[in-house]
């Protein structure tokens, strides 16, 4: 091995000799990687911890020049009041759709006036009028009360369209059913009390006329007594609806309406006191029997249909 290392001390060039030394004494000066890899971090910290916080004026002009993304307190405020508008604006479009189904309806009735007016006199034959412009004015709240009639369905269309976006799909069949029901039921109880219970109550008030007393019923009197009587009998036709309505809904059961039976049967005579256009006991029965059989058929499909 000597011989070896004086044959290659003996083959290297002069200048090779100077080059290794050099190199040898920059690599020992030179610190090992391990210190300089864990020194650096703690520099690094040092550094950071020495480095000045920003102000809160450079926060503020950072936030002040964040880019607005939509997002804003002024965006959300718009957005809104457009949803509202919108809304609004929606609304406007049923109400006039509906107050042009009742012009409509109103323009129809009133060109069938005196059909109308033949109906309506069924009862009592003849009727009178005190003042000159008594018959037109009168002619012309009936053919508005008949053209509401014929423009319910409209009416209650408009409505049911307003309120379907904001309703479920379960929300929007019950809807659907309860709907064309209450109307359904509304005209029976029209249909009921202008056809069973005006005649009967207009004969009952005729048979108190004797050869000194002679009824004598005047057009706008003898109207107001109609609407005010044939009205609440659709209103009544209802209940059916909202028991039913409420026993789905688990609120109350066949029990519960066997339990109250006597409480209704006092209540109905007191609604129909309340109700009727004259406090006499005919009046009030003329409502409260139809009340009673409504709530006792209520009960029977409570009980046997939907089982509750």
């Amino acid at each position: 091995l000597p011989m070896a290392e004086d044959k290659e001390k003996d083959t290297l060039p002069e200048g090779s000799e100077a080059e290794i030394g050099a190199a040898r004494s920059q690599a020992s000066e030179e610190p090992p990687p391990n210190e300089a890899a864990v020194s650096s971090p703690a520099g690094e910290n040092e550094a950071d911890a020495a480095a000045p916080l920003p102000s809160a004026e450079k926060t503020d002009g950072v936030r002040e020049a964040a880019p607005d993304l939509g997002m804003s307190e002024e965006n959300e405020t718009v957005e809104g009041n457009m949803s509202l508008v919108r809304h609004l604006e929606e609304l406007r479009q049923r109400i006039i759709r509906s107050l042009i189904a009742i012009g409509i309806g109103s323009s129809v009735a009133y060109y069938y006036i005196e059909d109308i007016m033949g109906y309506i006199t069924m009862p009592t034959g003849r009727l009178y009028y005190l003042q000159p412009a008594e018959a037109f004015f009168t002619y012309l709240k009936i053919a508005l009360a008949a053209g509401f009639l014929l423009a319910l369905p409209v009416v209650f269309y408009q409505l049911w369209k307003f309120v379907l976006p904001a309703l479920t799909i379960r929300e929007r069949t019950v809807v659907g059913v309860l709907v064309p029901s209450s109307v359904l039921l509304f005209f029976a109880g029209l249909a009921f009390a202008f056809f069973l219970a005006l005649p009967a109550a207009i004969k009952f008030f005729v048979g108190f006329s004797t050869e000194n007393l002679q009824p004598m019923f005047t057009l706008h009197q003898y109207f107001d007594f109609v609407l005010s009587f044939v009205l609440p009998f659709g209103a009544v036709f209802e209940l059916p609806l909202f028991i039913i309505v409420f026993a789905k809904l688990g609120f109350i059961g066949s029990d519960f309406l066997r339990r109250k039976q006597r409480l209704v049967i006092l209540l109905s005579f007191v609604v129909g006191a309340i109700v009727s256009p004259t406090p006499d006991i005919f009046n009030q029965s003329m409502i409260a029997v139809p009340l009673i059989v409504l709530y006792e058929i209520s009960y029977v499909t409570v009980r046997f249909i939907m089982g509750k």
